[in-house]
């Protein structure tokens, strides 16, 4: 069934001071002697029928969001509200409700599929846990799915390995898809393909987003892929939101220098033209033990004594535009 449209713009999902640290342990007691702050004090929202690109280096966050969102993760303190629900507070029966509603693309395909599993069984699996339809309803809706991510009903017969990872991404999609959620997380979904396996990819899920009117967190490090299929982008580092706005704003004037670092470092497709890079000096700071003041500031080009010492407030600079700076300022 598809979902409703009406709503587009409201907000579907609310991310409120999300906190998520994981616990460093030692010594013969094993007690906790330090915290990897993997996610510190994120907030944002998503729209109903938009895509969120949220980007960012390696390690600064990015997966853990996406995860203690579902779940997957229990959090260490924040709110996440969907479609007005507190997912954080919901008893398990009535989470299990919302995750027919909330789904995840995994990064890696192979690791998600049971390699001892035929695909259609895999794609079945969510149906079968929310008994939905019969056995015959089932698989017509697994053949249905199949064929919207470009799979054949053969296919439904073979094992994970059989595949390649193009392919095997599009079972990960369509496994999220059958229990025809609202909301689906991304998590770097093209990021281990070829170039013209992973248009493929985005561009059946931009197809699905129009005919089912799904909303996507979509989860990258690749800038161009997340300007193919974003309507605004938040921007991460070391477990906080610096950045975020429209696409069109950040990719025409994007106001933290972390976020111009990263956009100078996107390839121009002419070889007569060049881009004046932004070198960053210096390794990435341990979640362990962050910088005081902006955690940016180590590496920012431009930093002032303030940022030292004193932490950026996450602020509406210009109207949709969110950033973390003292410049800014």
């Amino acid at each position: 069934m598809q979902n409703d449209k009406n709503n587009k713009g409201e907000k579907l999902v609310e991310v409120t001071n999300l906190v998520k640290y994981f616990p460093v342990r030692a010594g013969l007691l094993q007690r906790v002697v330090n915290n990897v702050k993997a996610v510190d004090d994120v907030s944002f929202f998503v729209r109903n029928g938009e895509t969120l690109g949220l980007v960012g280096e390696s390690g600064c966050g990015k997966t853990t969001v996406g995860r203690t969102m579902l779940r997957l993760i229990e959090p260490t303190s924040g709110h996440v509200k969907f479609d007005g629900k507190d997912v954080f507070s919901l008893k398990p029966n009535d989470m299990k409700v919302v995750r027919r509603d909330m789904q995840i693309i995994f990064q890696d395909p192979y690791a998600s599929l049971d390699p001892r599993v035929p695909i259609g069984e895999s794609i079945m699996e969510g149906l079968h846990i929310h008994k939905i339809g019969t056995s015959r309803e089932r698989v017509d809706i697994m053949m249905e799915t199949m064929k919207k991510v470009g799979l054949e009903d053969y296919h439904a017969r073979r094992y994970p390995h059989e595949f390649s990872g193009g392919q095997r991404q599009r079972i990960g999609i369509a496994r999220a898809l059958a229990l025809r959620p609202r909301f689906i997380i991304c998590d770097e979904p093209v990021s281990a393909l070829d170039v013209s396996i992973q248009s493929q990819v985005l561009n059946i899920l931009k197809d699905l987003q129009g005919e089912f009117g799904l909303t996507f967190l979509f989860i990258a490090h690749n800038l161009s892929v997340v300007e193919h299929v974003s309507d605004r982008v938040a921007v991460m580092y070391l477990g906080k939101m610096v950045e975020l706005t429209t696409r069109k704003d950040l990719f025409r004037n994007p106001l933290h220098p972390y976020t111009q670092a990263l956009m100078s470092a996107i390839p121009v497709p002419n070889p007569r033209l060049k881009r004046q890079r932004t070198i960053l000096k210096g390794d990435v700071p341990s979640p362990l033990n962050p910088p005081k003041g902006c955690r940016f500031h180590p590496r920012c080009p431009v930093a002032i004594e303030k940022c030292s010492h004193e932490e950026p407030v996450f602020r509406e600079a210009e109207p949709e535009h969110w950033v973390a700076c003292w410049l800014v300022e």
